[in-house]
């Protein structure tokens, strides 16, 4: 496919951005949409669903489709799997209803004729499933609804791009993959070619989106790129971060590149899903984290959310780290954290403090690229309503190398660990409830179990002939 093609495919004739209900009857009317895709994301946080015709779903679909319970009951591999409450052999596996959130209808400028609308999924009686990712935020931001405040995100995504089609990828078993890049070009405006077209074009097609990024830059590892959204109302970050990482494949995939979003797809590199947040008071929308010259002390607000993220986050890790690969990215001097800190400017912390006066935040550094931001997110967020509501000890901020902070709580060894820390936790429970930690405690046991049974190269390599 030549880059004229390519360009062209990332560029809407006339819609583009998020389109109104009436927006989208005219648009198929006119023959602009003809294709709908109706998606809930999955516990991986990825798109699942249906490419529907633009009438059909117009006539029969705008309010209420279906499809198997078992999407949000799954591994990896999309394998039909025992143990979930939400479905199983026993009861058939059957549907739940799709409800389409008809304020998410967007253009998809890279697939013409397409248009993207993401759902929540509910049961039988018509109440939304608690165990949903989409809902599992919604109950958090409802959480600090009832406090008088409103979130504010910015998502900060990493990944690795390889060059080689994903069907080339996946020949040669994802080894000896080489990247778009074989440097370093951390902050670099001197890229490849190639490079440099994947970045506008993926640009081009999230602004027409209405994803629009704040900034893109090359990171650390060879071939590693960091793409930063701006600030905004936590559930459109999460809805648009789905349709980025959407984009990115699609795109890629057109250009002969293979990207990838585990935390650590090799020995020594690591991509993150960094959160950057604030608390809005609801009462007058001002930044409830935001300091001023004269004050020497973080507002009260900040501190109990940063004492709550300390406090709470240990408990809630397969929420953000849900593979047994998340775990290999926590390694000293990594730029991943290893222990449970908080400090000012320290990208060593687990919790950084970032901005200056009304622009402060904090930065979640734990989630890997590999995590569900709707879950990722959720978890943050209810470690925070712990930070208000119970008022844990804010401990003192880390002033220098976190990777030293022996006093502090380590991150997690594995995904085991984690799981031993999270199901029955008081902390998880009060958070969300006995059948989303149930749920998602099966979920990690699944992916333990997998990896448990599994000879792997480094098993081969350190004991084939050593034995």
């Amino acid at each position: 496919m030549s880059d004229q093609t390519v360009k062209r495919s990332c560029q809407a004739p006339h819609l583009s951005g998020l389109l109104s209900p009436d927006e989208l009857r005219a648009a198929v009317q006119s023959g602009e949409i003809t294709t709908v895709m109706l998606a809930v994301p999955d516990m991986m946080g990825r798109l699942k669903g249906k490419r529907l015709g633009a009438s059909v779903f117009l006539d029969r679909m705008l309010s209420k489709a279906e499809a198997c319970a078992y999407i949000l009951a799954t591994d990896v591999d999309m394998t039909p799997l025992e143990g979930f409450d939400l479905t199983s052999w026993n009861d058939g596996y059957g549907d739940l209803s799709v409800i389409p959130s008809q304020d998410t209808i967007r253009v998809l400028p890279y697939l013409p004729g397409a248009a993207l609308i993401h759902a929540d999924v509910a049961d039988e009686a018509g109440e939304l499933l608690e165990i949903a990712p989409r809902h599992m935020l919604r109950t958090q931001l409802d959480k600090l609804t009832a406090l008088g405040l409103e979130v504010r995100v910015g998502l900060e995504s990493e990944f690795v791009l390889y060059q080689g089609s994903p069907l080339q990828a996946h020949a040669v078993g994802y080894r000896g993959l080489q990247p778009v890049a074989f440097h370093n070009l951390d902050y670099a405006l001197d890229h490849p070619p190639a490079l440099t077209d994947f970045f506008q074009h993926l640009q081009d097609a999230l602004h027409g989106a209405g994803t629009p990024v704040e900034s893109v830059k090359t990171e650390g590892a060879a071939g590693q790129l960091e793409i930063a959204f701006p600030y905004g109302p936590a559930m459109m970050a999460c809805d648009a971060y789905t349709v980025y990482k959407h984009a990115v494949r699609h795109i890629a995939q057109r250009r002969g590149m293979t990207p990838t979003f585990m935390a650590a797809p090799q020995t020594g590199v690591g991509s993150g899903l960094h959160i950057h947040l604030s608390l809005l008071d609801m009462a007058d929308y001002r930044n409830t984290f935001a300091t001023h010259p004269d004050e020497e002390e973080l507002p009260e607000t900040m501190q109990r959310a940063i004492a709550g993220l300390i406090s709470a986050m240990p408990y809630l890790a397969p929420l953000y780290a849900p593979q047994a690969n998340s775990y290999k990215r926590y390694v000293p001097h990594s730029f991943a954290p290893t222990r449970f800190t908080w400090g000012y400017d320290n990208r060593s912390c687990a919790v950084r403090i970032a901005g200056h006066g009304e622009g402060q935040h904090v930065e979640v550094r734990l989630p890997g690229a590999d995590a569900n931001p709707y879950l990722a997110l959720a978890a943050a967020l209810a470690a925070i309503v712990h930070g208000i509501t119970d008022e844990p000890e804010l401990l003192p901020p880390c002033t220098g190398d976190a990777y030293q902070a022996d006093r502090a709580l380590p991150v997690p060894r594995d995904l085991a660990d984690a799981v031993s820390d999270f199901d029955g936790s008081k902390t998880a429970l009060a958070a969300f409830g006995d059948s989303v930690v149930r749920h998602y405690t099966r979920a990690a046991q699944v992916e333990i179990d997998e990896h448990r049974r599994r000879v792997t190269d480094v098993e081969l390599q350190r004991g084939f002939d050593r034995a």
